[in-house]
């Protein structure tokens, strides 16, 4: 997957935390600007350790036709390889640091890799 991908897919997710974290401002709660931008850094690494626990993928790698694999097998992430994942991600370092297969770094440690989703 392209880095154009990759960019697509995160803009998509953090758009979703963001409205995630938009929906209790309907039912009157108010956050100071620290505290939302917080609540939103956190429902993205949430969001991005459920859905790619559970299926894989996250919203926005859905939609750009991406998907997270183990590299040993290419079968879907173990929980914990996934939680690993998410927290390396979550130290921002990580993300921005690859190799010549734009393997970040939070994927080597995590053992998996971005690739195109079979299934489309």
């Amino acid at each position: 997957m392209g880095f154009g991908h990759r960019l697509a897919a995160f803009a998509v997710d953090a758009v979703v935390a963001n409205l995630l974290v938009g929906v209790p401002v309907l039912f009157g709660v108010r956050y100071s600007v620290d505290a939302r931008g917080l609540a939103v850094y956190l429902a993205f690494l949430l969001e991005e350790f459920v859905l790619i626990a559970a299926n894989g993928q996250t919203l926005g790698m859905r939609m750009v036709g991406a998907r997270v694999v183990r590299v040993s097998d290419h079968g879907r992430a173990r929980w914990w390889w996934a939680a690993v994942r998410t927290v390396l991600l979550g130290l921002l370092v990580p993300a921005f640091i690859w190799d010549r297969d734009l393997r970040g770094t939070h994927d080597r440690a995590a053992g998996t890799v971005i690739v195109r989703d079979p299934a489309r």
